[in-house]
């Protein structure tokens, strides 16, 4: 967008200055007086030249600081959401290493009990 900018005020200021040359050559004028003219209308075509291009500087200024605004803010959002899942990560490992661990002991008993049963079960008597 901002290449289209800068080829219409290219655009605008070459097209200004050739009317205006034109314009002048073609007048019924002295040679003197033509050259004042042209002189007088180049100025004023630099003039608004480096207004327009002054503005398109705002402009791209304006842009570029409100695209590093919306990054930034992008990277403070996106390390928040990094966080939040780090938390989320070490709050089910955390529970994962709960479950295993519970699991882990139920099995124990239930080797231990029926470790047992087969005891009782070949000598007769309760353990």
């Amino acid at each position: 967008m901002s290449d289209n900018n800068n080829d219409l005020i290219k655009g605008l200021i070459v097209g200004g200055l050739i009317g205006a040359l034109l314009g002048i050559l073609f007048a019924p004028k002295r040679g003197q007086e033509t050259r004042e003219e042209i002189a007088r209308k180049t100025e004023e075509l630099l003039g608004k030249a480096k207004e327009e291009y002054e503005k398109a500087a705002v402009k791209s200024k304006l842009a570029y600081e409100s695209a590093i605004k919306k990054l930034q803010e992008l990277e403070l959002s996106a390390k928040e959401k990094a966080a939040e899942v780090e938390d989320k990560v070490i709050e089910f490992a955390h529970e994962s290493a709960e479950t295993v661990e519970s699991n882990k002991n139920r099995l124990k008993k239930a080797i231990d009990a029926g470790v047992d049963a087969y005891r009782e079960e070949k000598t007769g008597k309760p353990a």
